[in-house]
């Protein structure tokens, strides 16, 4: 039977090799210590849940660049939350935190301010429009309100009623997806 470090290095090695199955088995054994870790260094539960979810990405994409000669899975795992987690905190004073009066002032405004007409503005036959329409509604409204309205994160969330981290993954998710396309 395995022990904890050989299966976190054989995720790791699956990873590498586009296995979406070690991912989840990292996810599976690691998420819940992996938040702890973050959120004792943010001291936000919501913060530190988009950090883990930005490590596991990470992960995900630099898995080649592990090498158990240099130290374990687990550590290697758990150096990236770590600085994550810090980078957050250096960063801190460029997070746009949108007050409670600006949320409910963008929810009052008219649901025609949204830029769904931008998009059908789009030429028909343009390879932007093509890609957008491959997204779901909520990333496509997200990466207009973002890119084209130019609404924070905060605001953006505010506007469609989800929590912060749900907009901003929606953005990124969509963001990946329209290059994905585009390329």
């Amino acid at each position: 039977m395995l022990d904890a470090q050989q299966m976190l290095a054989g995720a790791l090695a699956a990873c590498k090799h586009g296995d979406k199955a070690g991912l989840r088995l990292i996810f599976d054994s690691e998420a819940p210590r992996l938040i702890a870790v973050s959120q004792r260094i943010v001291r936000r539960r919501d913060l530190a849940e988009e950090i883990v979810q930005d490590a596991f990405i990470q992960i995900w994409n630099k898995a080649s660049q592990y090498a158990p000669e240099r130290g374990s899975a687990r550590g290697w795992i758990y150096a990236i939350v770590r600085n994550r987690s810090l980078n957050a905190l250096r960063d801190q004073d460029r997070w746009e935190l949108t007050d409670a009066e600006t949320l409910d002032r963008i929810q009052e405004k008219e649901q025609d301010t949204l830029p769904t007409d931008l998009f059908d503005e789009l030429n028909s036959e343009s390879r932007l429009r093509e890609c957008l329409t491959q997204l779901d509604e909520s990333k496509r409204k997200s990466i207009l309100m973002a890119y084209v309205s130019g609404y924070t994160h905060g605001e953006i969330a505010g506007r469609l009623k989800v929590p912060l981290g749900t907009a901003k993954a929606w953005i990124k998710r969509g963001l990946a997806s329209l290059r994905e396309c585009m390329s």
